[in-house]
């Protein structure tokens, strides 16, 4: 099930939440929604759940109008806020039949999703404590159950992974991975690696407004503006190799790292650096080259860049 956000805004009083956002969710495809604290990451997923309501524009969700058929399409979204609420001092298995119930899954089919929610969420050994008893990383889990127990075409993740020790994360990510084989899914995190490593595309939201949207790769492309290499050349010294390197074809700077190691770093406009001429004067000239790293931009460096006005 599609979603498509047309011109969503939210506002505080006078404080702008969100400000003419549009974008698009496919189904079968795996969001990475970014942004720093504030951004207005959590304010559009919950108006895109009807969590709260929608200041302007609307969102459609398989062509239908939230603002207008909210109540009709919620039964098709599975939920799991940043804060995630639960009824602490509900044994696991209960609450998450009372999820079932909420959902208005077939009491005949209840045993089924239970068990099937606790295999997923690996909750086997915890499913008969209270939530109160659990730790984080397991009411986080619980939390992911209950977004599950009705099988919605759409999942929403605020912070799906917060709390979880490395392992679990692992976990998490592998179960997203599949739900987003046949679901819509928007997933909003900190943890850029786990971003490019579960996310099929990035969109990244600072200050109410979208700056930028694409996959990993994309960004970095559209980012980086220019290639840089590292080179360690040993038996060269001083200017002579300045000088040399800044004549290699499409070199537009060049500066040493550690002169006295040999360490060098080379900037040319994508695709400028020849490495073939770069050996060639290597041999030319007798010296050694030991090292040819190229630099990728981080999406660190991208998401800061982006965030940081």
């Amino acid at each position: 099930m599609d979603i498509r956000i047309e011109h969503l805004s939210k506002s505080y009083g006078a404080q702008i939440a969100v400000e003419d956002v549009s974008f698009e969710v496919r189904t079968g495809e795996i969001l990475g929604f970014l942004g720093p604290n504030g951004a207005g990451k959590s304010t559009t997923m919950k108006m895109i759940t009807g969590y709260i309501g929608i200041g302007g524009g609307d969102v459609l969700i398989g062509g239908k109008s939230v603002k207008h058929q909210g109540q009709e399409l919620k039964r098709h979204i599975g939920y799991l806020p940043e804060h995630n609420p639960l009824y602490e001092e509900m044994p696991v298995m209960d609450y998450l039949e009372f999820c079932a119930e909420l959902q208005g899954i077939p009491r005949v089919h209840t045993a089924v999703r239970l068990r099937q929610m606790i295999r997923e969420c690996s909750l086997d050994n915890e499913k008969h404590k209270k939530i109160g008893e659990l730790s984080k990383g397991y009411r986080q889990r619980v939390g992911l159950a209950q977004a599950m127990i009705h099988d919605p075409e759409i999942l929403i993740l605020d912070e799906p992974t917060t709390g979880l020790d490395p392992n679990q994360i692992i976990e998490i990510r592998k179960l997203i991975r599949e739900l987003g084989r046949e679901k819509t899914v928007i997933l909003s995190t900190h943890i850029l690696p786990e971003v490019e490593a579960t996310c099929d595309r990035i969109l990244i939201i600072n200050k109410g407004k979208i700056v930028a949207d694409g996959t990993a790769d994309s960004l970095r492309r559209q980012a980086a503006g220019q290639e840089v290499l590292q080179v360690k050349i040993e038996d060269a010294f001083g200017s002579d190799v300045d000088q040399a390197l800044h004549l290699l074809p499409g070199v537009t700077s060049c500066s040493a790292i550690d002169a006295s190691s040999g360490r060098w770093e080379m900037r040319a406009v994508p695709g400028g650096i020849a490495r073939r001429e770069l050996f060639q004067l290597c041999v030319e000239r007798r010296w050694v080259l030991t090292e040819l790293i190229p630099v990728e931009t981080r999406l660190e460096d991208i998401f800061r860049n982006l965030t940081l006005n």
